[in-house]
């Protein structure tokens, strides 16, 4: 290729997409290394070389992008971390000796959070000559701005529990157990553990059935850009009013909003409050 190459290493949702979209507008070919059972097969139609990985043989997407000469790439879009504890996931995932040094050796006496396992996978990457990137480079446009980002605005009990939630979920967030809390009337209803944000939206819904309950979401203290930057989207909006949320809070300049207008424009129709922090 003739133009300057970037790798991408795709999990599942919308931000490979975004940016795929965005290194190309910047000029680059891409070269996709999709994770199997996590890549959606359109992405696709929007890089110049696809292929899918097994999720467990780092070897095969370091092979990949060193067959079409690339060095620097962008890991982005989510992996189920549920299943790395599921029964004969050896057998199932079949990993290759690269995952077994990364789990057996970079991951030796340490915990299996996900700051843990990302930086092994990416010092292991590293090791290969694959160099991971900044993941918001290309899609900065998408990134949380300051304020309200709505016309919905949010009352000043939920203002309230604004400050109450942000220093909570900080604490959480240094201690690398979830990015994100649910809070009313300066009571957490629910933390973001290994199940992701949906299912913690979900728990918050049962929890709170009168609803008016707000989301906060952010990034780490000492957030690695490259890997595991915190988003919402139109998915979160749907799944907030169906469990009667009112507000949605984001880390500004630290939070992707995925297909931001939608999203922005979607919260105002389910009359939550989208607020930058």
């Amino acid at each position: 290729m003739s133009k300057q190459v970037l790798g991408l290493i795709a999990g599942q949702g919308r931000l490979p997409f975004l940016v795929a979209q965005g290194a190309r507008a910047a000029g680059l070919s891409i070269v996709c290394a999709g994770l199997a059972d996590n890549a959606e097969p359109s992405l696709a139609e929007h890089v110049d070389v696809f292929g899918y990985c097994p999720i467990a043989r780092p070897g095969a997407w370091i092979r990949m992008l060193h067959r079409h000469g690339v060095t620097n790439t962008i890991m982005v879009g989510r992996v189920a971390k549920t299943r790395i504890y599921t029964p004969w996931r050896i057998l199932r995932y079949l990993p290759d000796w690269r995952a077994f040094r990364i789990w057996y050796w970079r991951l030796r006496g340490r915990d299996k959070r996900n700051d843990s396992i990302l930086g092994a996978i990416a010092d292991e990457l590293a090791s290969g000559g694959i160099v991971l990137q900044d993941s918001t480079q290309y899609c900065r446009e998408h990134l949380a701005d300051e304020g309200v980002m709505t016309r919905t605005q949010p009352g000043p009990f939920v203002q309230a529990d604004i400050e109450f939630g942000w220093q909570i979920v900080k604490k959480l967030g240094e201690l690398d157990i979830g990015q994100a809390v649910a809070v009313k009337e300066r009571e957490v209803l629910a933390v973001e553990a290994i199940e992701g944000t949906a299912k913690m939206i979900e728990r918050a819904g049962q929890l709170c059935r009168k609803g008016g309950w707000t989301l906060i979401k952010v990034a780490k203290p000492n957030q690695d850009l490259r890997f595991d930057v915190p988003c919402v989207g139109p998915d979160t909006i749907e799944s907030m009013a169906k469990y009667k949320a009112s507000c949605l809070v984001v880390e500004k300049g630290r939070t992707i909003i995925l297909d931001k207008p939608q999203t922005i424009a979607l919260a105002d129709k389910h009359k939550i409050a989208v607020v930058g922090h």
